[in-house]
Order: C-alpha cells, then sequence, then structure tokens
C-alpha cells in the first residue's frame, strides 16, 4: 500500500521549484566532476569525493521528491470549516499569549514557520476540535491550556 503525503498546494509548488532546481544543478555537478577527475589519482582526490558525494546527495533528494510528488493528496482548503483538520489556521489565545498555527502533514510541517505537523504533540491535540474548545498541549515542562479562538 502506497504512503499518501498530506501536502498544501503551496507545499507541492515549494517542492516541484526545489526539484526542478535540483535538476537542473546536475549539469554543474556533473562538471565539477569531470573536472576534478583530471587532476589524476581519484583515490587519494578531495575534490572528485566531494564532487561525488554531492551528486549522491542531489541524485537522493530527487528520488525523494519525486516520490512525494508522485504520492501527493493536497490539502483541500478548508475555508471556516467548524473543526480544525489538515490545512486549517487555527489561533490559540491564553496565559496571555496568543499563536498562530497551520496544521499541515509531515512533510511540509516547519514549526519556525507556525506549519506544525498532525502527528506532533500540538497537532495531534487540535485535530478535530472546535471552535471556543480548550486544548490542552503538553510540554516536556508543563500542561498549557488554550482556547481555540479562531479556525480559518
Amino acid at each position: 500500500m502506497k504512503k499518501l503525503f498530506h501536502l498544501t498546494e503551496e507545499g507541492v509548488a515549494e517542492l516541484k521549484a526545489e526539484l526542478e532546481n535540483l535538476i537542473n544543478s546536475r549539469s554543474d555537478v556533473a562538471e565539477r566532476i569531470k573536472t576534478a577527475r583530471e587532476f589524476g589519482d581519484l583515490s587519494e582526490n578531495a575534490e572528485y569525493q566531494v564532487a561525488r558525494q554531492e551528486q549522491e546527495k542531489n541524485e537522493a533528494r530527487i528520488a525523494e521528491l519525486e516520490h512525494i510528488i508522485a504520492n501527493v493528496d493536497i490539502i483541500k482548503s478548508t475555508g471556516a470549516a467548524g473543526k480544525v483538520r489538515l490545512g486549517s489556521r487555527v489561533t490559540l489565545e491564553g496565559n496571555g499569549n496568543t499563536k498562530e498555527f497551520q496544521v499541515v502533514g509531515t512533510v511540509e510541517a516547519d514549526p519556525l514557520e507556525g506549519k506544525i505537523s498532525d502527528e506532533s504533540p500540538i497537532g495531534q491535540a487540535l485535530m478535530g476540535k472546535k471552535l471556543g474548545e480548550e486544548v490542552a498541549i503538553k510540554t516536556p515542562a508543563e500542561t498549557l491550556t488554550y482556547k481555540i479562538a479562531s479556525i480559518g
């Protein structure tokens, strides 16, 4: 059974752009390998080894991105749905703080950008909750309670 990767349309566009950049960089890496080969003995040629490692890393990432894009399930815009689900933008209020998150799939998660995975502790606590409900979020130090102020 194939694993589906849940991504927003923006997330898919970002992955496609990254894939295109990596594919376009193939010729540059091949040129570095060719130049490094000309330096002589490959077993002691650090520049050749580095270029080959970069090529392997790029090819692995290209294969990974192609797999993700081929098995993507696009998260539909939720609009003003009454429950938190994949793609929802949620505003939490409590403890004198206001926090905003977007619930996304694991591939697209980036906590520094406010995108949290549906499989993360915060994402799991939010999934299925309704506007106005209280949510307990467990951190290593304590459990904080927030109220869902908006879902978009």
